[in-house]
């Protein structure tokens, strides 16, 4: 089982330009966050802050938004503000294969 959660990566997408090229923490992934007309309330939406949740889940697609947060370099720490980029706009994920909806 891949670790996930606190791993640290590099966001690189222009969603949120903020971050562009940050170092960010992983706190948990939003599953299918990022599929078209998601209902956060459905079966198919789950928060998933736990390593062994997102294996049973199917691990990280394309379809997940990640929960992260970056870090603050002058203070020496990651931020209490987190954000939910893409899955694919992460170094950690951008080879993740595209899958078939």
């Amino acid at each position: 089982m891949e670790q996930i959660i606190g791993k640290v990566t590099t966001y690189h997408g222009d969603e949120h330009r903020y971050m562009k090229d940050y170092k960010v923490r992983i706190v948990a992934v939003l599953k299918n966050a990022a599929k078209p007309d998601i209902d956060v309330d459905g079966p198919d939406y789950a928060h998933l802050d736990d390593d062994q949740d997102i294996d049973r889940a199917g691990g990280v697609t394309d379809h997940d938004r990640i929960e992260v947060q970056p870090w603050i370099e002058k203070e020496g720490r990651f931020s209490f503000v987190t954000s939910d980029p893409k899955a694919v706009d992460l170094a950690a994920f951008e080879g993740l294969p595209r899958e078939n909806d």
